[in-house]
This record gives C-alpha cells, sequence and structure tokens, in this order.
C-alpha cells in the first residue's frame, strides 16, 4: 500500500481524497495555486506545495510543477481527482515515466476514450449501439452541411476531444449550422487545443442515464448500476440520482452488459463511467439507448452510486492503483433504497447563474438523518473568480425516491451560505415541481418547465422573510417617530411656545 498520496486537485474533490487517504492510512499531500493557500484542502492536508499562480494554467494544469511538488513531497502516487488534469493521458504518461504511479486507468484507455470518434468506433465495434451520425470528423463548413442534411435536422456539433458541454451545439435548422460551426470549434479550440468537431442525430427529449464501472489490474470488471443525470443546464449537469425512474431490472441490466462491453474493448480498470441517452421508440414503449461517452476518471456524482451499493469509489481506486483486486462479484452488487445529489455553486441564479466569487461570511451545513455533504469550504473561505464555484455536493438518501426529495428539500432549507449567491433557491424550487416529482425528465427540462421563471415567481419564504422583517421594523420605526412628532406638536400647541422664531411666525 501506499504511504503518500499527492493530491493534484482542490475544493471539495480535494478533500474528499484527503479524508479516503486517511481512512487508509495513507499520508496525504495537497497542491495549492496562490488563490488557494487558506482553502480547505491545504488546511486539513497533512503537507502542502504551492505549485503557482491563481490561474489554473500555472498551476493545476501545470504538469511539471506538479510532479516537482510530488518529488520534494517523497509521494509514490498521484490521484487527479475530476477536472482540470484527471483525463489528461499526458500526465498519465508523465507519471509513469517519473516513477509515480498514476491513480487512473492506462494512458491508452485514457486516449481511445477521450477521442470521441475513435471510441464510437470502438464501442459500434463490439455491438454496442452509437447515435447515427459521422464516422469521421468534418473537413469543412461544406462537409457539416451535407452531412447534416444526410442524417436529417436536428443534429448535435460535438468536440471530437470535448467534454463538460464544451464545444457542443445542437442545431436545429441549416440556417444555424454556420455560426454554430464556428462556435463549436473556437470553443473547443480553446478548451481542448483541437478544434475537431463531428455530427451526431439530435434524440429528441433524451434522457441522460450512466453506469459506474470498476476494474482492476487483471481484467476483473464490474458496473454498479446506473445514475440518472438528466437535470442538466447548458449541457452541465446539477441532480444525479440513482435508481433513475425510468430504469427496470431488465434495463438495468442491458446497460450494464453494454458498460462492460464498452471498458472490456478499452481494456480498463480503475473507476470509470459509460454514458449513455435514452430515447423512447416513439410508441412509449421502453427506452432505446445509445452509448455516448466514456469518462475515464472519479465523477463528480461518485457519492450516489457509493450510498445505494455501500462501496467507496475512492478506496477502490487507490487500491486498485496499488495492485488488489476488486473484492466482490457481480451478484454481490445490490442497489439498496435510493440517493440524490444537489451540486452546489456559487452562483447567482436570479441573475442568469453567473458565478458570484467573494468570502463567505457565514456558513451552516444540513445534517440529520440521511444526509451527507460533500464541502469544500468552511465559514471564511474565499471563492477564487479563477475555478469552477462549486461550493459542494450535498446529497440525501432513503428508502425510496419520494423519501429522498423530502430530506433533500429539508437538507435544503437548512443550508445556510452568507457572503456569496448560490444556487440553492433554484434545487428548492426544482424539487417542487410536479414533472420532477413523477420523475418525467429530460436533459431539457430546465428550459420546458421553466424552472428558473418559476423561481423568480416563487420567492422563497426563507429569502421573504428578511424583507418582510425589515419592511416591518422600517414601519414601525417610520410610525413611532411620527407619534413623538405628533405629541411634541400638541405639547407646542399647548404651550403656546414654539422652539424657535421662525416657527412662531
Amino acid at each position: 500500500m501506499f504511504k503518500k498520496i499527492l493530491i493534484a486537485n482542490r475544493g471539495e474533490i480535494g478533500v474528499r481524497l484527503i479524508r479516503a487517504c486517511r481512512e487508509l492510512g495513507i499520508c496525504p499531500v495537497a497542491v495549492y495555486s496562490d488563490a488557494d493557500r487558506g482553502a480547505l484542502h491545504v488546511t486539513l492536508s497533512d503537507e502542502a506545495y504551492n505549485i503557482g499562480a491563481s490561474p489554473s494554467r500555472d498551476s493545476y494544469l501545470a504538469i511539471e510543477r506538479i510532479l516537482d511538488a510530488a518529488r520534494k513531497a517523497g509521494a509514490e502516487a498521484i490521484h487527479p481527482g475530476y477536472g482540470f488534469l484527471s483525463e489528461n493521458d499526458v500526465l498519465a504518461q508523465a507519471c509513469e515515466d517519473s516513477g509515480f504511479k498514476f491513480i487512473g486507468p492506462s494512458t491508452a484507455s485514457m486516449k481511445l476514450m477521450g477521442d470521441k470518434l475513435a471510441s464510437r468506433l470502438a464501442v459500434h465495434s463490439v455491438g454496442v449501439p452509437v447515435v447515427p451520425g459521422a464516422e469521421s470528423p468534418l473537413t469543412s463548413l461544406q462537409d457539416g452541411l451535407e452531412v447534416a442534411q444526410r442524417i436529417g435536422y436536428p443534429v448535435m456539433l460535438k468536440a471530437s476531444a470535448g467534454g463538460g458541454g464544451k464545444g457542443l451545439r445542437h442545431i436545429a435548422r441549416e440556417e444555424e449550422f454556420s455560426s454554430a460551426y464556428q462556435t463549436a470549434r473556437n470553443e473547443a479550440r480553446a478548451a481542448f487545443g483541437d478544434a475537431t468537431v463531428y455530427l451526431e442525430k439530435y434524440v429528441t427529449g433524451p434522457r441522460h442515464v450512466e453506469i459506474q464501472v470498476l476494474g482492476d489490474l487483471e481484467g476483473n470488471l464490474i458496473h454498479l448500476g446506473e445514475r440518472e443525470c438528466s437535470i442538466q443546464r447548458r449541457h452541465q449537469k446539477l441532480v444525479e440520482e440513482s435508481p433513475s425512474p425510468v430504469v427496470d431490472e431488465e434495463l438495468r441490466q442491458q446497460l450494464g452488459e453494454a458498460a462492460l462491453k464498452v471498458a472490456r474493448a478499452a481494456q480498463y480498470y480503475s473507476a470509470g463511467t459509460v454514458e449513455f441517452i435514452l430515447g423512447t421508440d416513439g410508441d412509449g414503449g421502453k427506452p432505446e439507448f445509445y452509448f455516448l461517452e466514456m469518462n475515464t476518471r472519479l465523477q463528480v456524482e461518485h457519492p450516489v452510486t457509493e450510498l445505494v451499493t455501500g462501496v467507496d469509489l475512492v478506496h477502490q481506486q487507490i487500491l486498485i492503483a496499488a495492485g488488489e483486486k476488486v473484492c466482490f462479484h457481480q451478484d454481490d452488487v445490490k442497489l439498496k433504497g435510493a440517493a440524490m445529489e444537489c451540486r452546489v455553486y456559487a452562483e447567482d441564479p436570479y441573475n442568469n447563474f453567473l458565478p458570484s466569487p467573494g468570502k463567505i461570511s457565514a456558513y451552516s451545513e444540513p445534517s440529520g438523518p440521511g444526509i451527507r455533504i460533500d464541502s469544500g469550504v468552511s465559514c471564511g473561505s474565499k471563492v477564487p473568480v479563477e475555478y469552477d464555484p462549486l461550493l459542494s455536493k450535498l446529497l440525501s438518501y432513503g428508502a425510496d425516491r419520494s423519501q429522498v426529495i423530502a430530506r433533500m428539500r429539508r437538507a435544503l432549507g437548512e443550508y445556510k451560505v452568507g457572503g456569496v449567491s448560490t444556487t440553492i433557491p433554484f434545487f428548492k424550487t426544482l424539487l417542487s415541481d410536479s414533472q420532477f416529482l413523477q420523475g418525467l425528465l429530460n436533459t431539457e427540462f430546465i428550459e420546458e418547465q421553466k424552472i428558473v421563471e418559476k423561481m423568480h415567481d416563487e420567492i422563497q419564504g426563507d429569502e421573504l422573510a428578511p424583507l418582510i422583517a425589515a419592511t416591518i421594523y422600517y414601519l414601525c420605526q417610520s410610525e413611532r417617530q411620527s407619534l413623538q412628532f405628533r405629541t411634541q406638536k400638541r405639547s407646542w400647541g399647548n404651550q403656546r411656545n414654539f422652539p424657535n422664531k421662525n416657527h412662531s411666525r
């Protein structure tokens, strides 16, 4: 087993990894940028090393600086968390070349699944359905127009090296294609250094469902059921849950088998996620599913699976990297109860979800039965402008979906964050929506159900209460001052004696 692991990340995932290391008797080593000098993941670690200036390109994306910190610390392994360099095959190769164990899959697996076109071909070859579309990258605007006309609108334009909604555009008609093509290429080039894009048929009213897989270095592979991730905004997930309201045991088995085929095709080990799009057959029958992509890392929403399976995925990642086998079989995996996660961001939901950086002046986390919170902040923490503004992941667990939602709504009411705006009011409105309560979800649910508009219309009680109190206080003070003036005025009138000569006139 490793004695020291360097954690090449920050925020709530940095804190999560530090705690997992401690539970396994491993010394956790943190890295930080200038902006994160006093961050929670730094204060909780056994050792911490500054790796550069605040911009991520000068710190959390600087491979040589991370490797140098690992050398100074005497670490044996590096865990990338998620985001930043977590799916960067250059870091994985650099770790191997420098004698560090990369806690994740092989470089070859990352390269294959990181190339969306290559992964489509590999997945199709093992009999897993893919969304109809181009089998090669677009070579020009004209090429794109011809492919779109052939497969039919609406279409999805995607960055080959993409992820996280970058370089992704939904195109409903031909008139939109030229602008979307240029924007997607520019965005892909800026985000991934690769402007390559391709086309897929757009699946109407899709659900986003993913399967968690786990494999060891000896080729043993299992899956741990599904997560429903359809609640998204700008192609970014906001709420995840397990089990999916639409997945029955038969479909779960089909999705699980397909995910394992994908993982075997990639010769995958470590924790990973195979993502699918679910559509309907048009007659209200069982959903059809298509491979979307494979994420070769720990997912943000991994705690949802941990709650319903009892498997600690971070522990498993570390144990697998240390050479241990997955210690249970597929038949041992049972989904018990239900779980849900809300990603709480420092964003202003009343102002187009703009980031809300600043200092957290007050902070109180919810607790109680069935509540878990993975956070990276505390009272006094600073939310930097340079990074993703995720504050925490709030999770609820219960016997079934209705209990999970009830517990989540209660926890959202207890969660208090001062000094910055958060997405908590948005989640309160979402979890009160009748369609959401019925599990009638798709990836455009927020827009279709006008959740943001409803949030504006339904001012939450806990936001309204301070306004009411302030108004009552103001009115009472005004009435008190008015009463004092009237009383004094009567006194002046009775005495026929005014305070100054001007008033006597």
